[in-house]
């Protein structure tokens, strides 16, 4: 990457995607919606945003985007967050579903409930929303904790790959302290 703006691609096919434009940017990255292979060839790493996973994964296998995306999040930084890390599981339950295994975590969707047990926490001092979020169950010994919440990790890390199964996109304290750490990490990935 000789580009000291990093670009940082999010998956643009379904849910909370411009959110992370500004918390991009204040990190002096470039932001750019991706959807197609084109798109995720051009960027430098990947934020797989909340949302619905369920539909993420129809509109990743109606577009016939699984094989590229499979190829490019291989070499690149990914941070799945909420939705998206339940994509990055390498088992998913309640239910089963399809995951591209970025992490060697079991992740249990809607974990701590539905719409109405949604709340907003705070994580490293920022403020961050649990919306119908996963809890990640299992965790390899190799993978990190960067944050728990309620005994359970909420931010976790193996090399490259990020998931957490919060929002900090939904803050407008720019840059959030997750987004600035991701950058920072597909910096020192260059």
């Amino acid at each position: 990457m000789s580009n000291p703006k990093p670009i940082i691609g999010v998956l643009a096919l379904q849910g909370a995607v411009e959110l992370h434009k500004a918390h991009i940017e204040a990190c002096g990255a470039e932001y750019l919606a991706v959807k197609t292979p084109a798109h995720f060839a051009q960027v430098d790493a990947f934020i797989l945003p909340g949302g619905e996973s369920t539909t993420m994964l129809k509109l990743i296998e109606r577009f016939n985007l699984w094989d590229s995306l499979a190829k490019e999040f291989s070499k690149k930084p990914v941070w799945g967050i909420c939705a998206g890390s339940i994509l990055m599981a390498s088992k998913v339950i309640s239910p089963a579903q399809k995951a591209f295994g970025l992490l060697p975590i079991t992740i249990e969707r809607n974990g701590y409930g539905r719409q109405l047990e949604s709340c907003h926490v705070q994580i490293l001092g920022y403020e961050v929303s649990f919306i119908r979020a996963p809890i990640i169950t299992e965790i390899s010994d190799d993978v990190e904790i960067l944050s728990q919440y309620d005994n359970k990790p909420v931010w976790v890390q193996l090399g490259n790959k990020i998931a957490s199964t919060f929002h900090p996109e939904l803050n407008k304290q720019y840059p959030s302290p997750m987004h600035k750490y991701f950058v920072d990490l597909v910096r020192e990935n260059a």
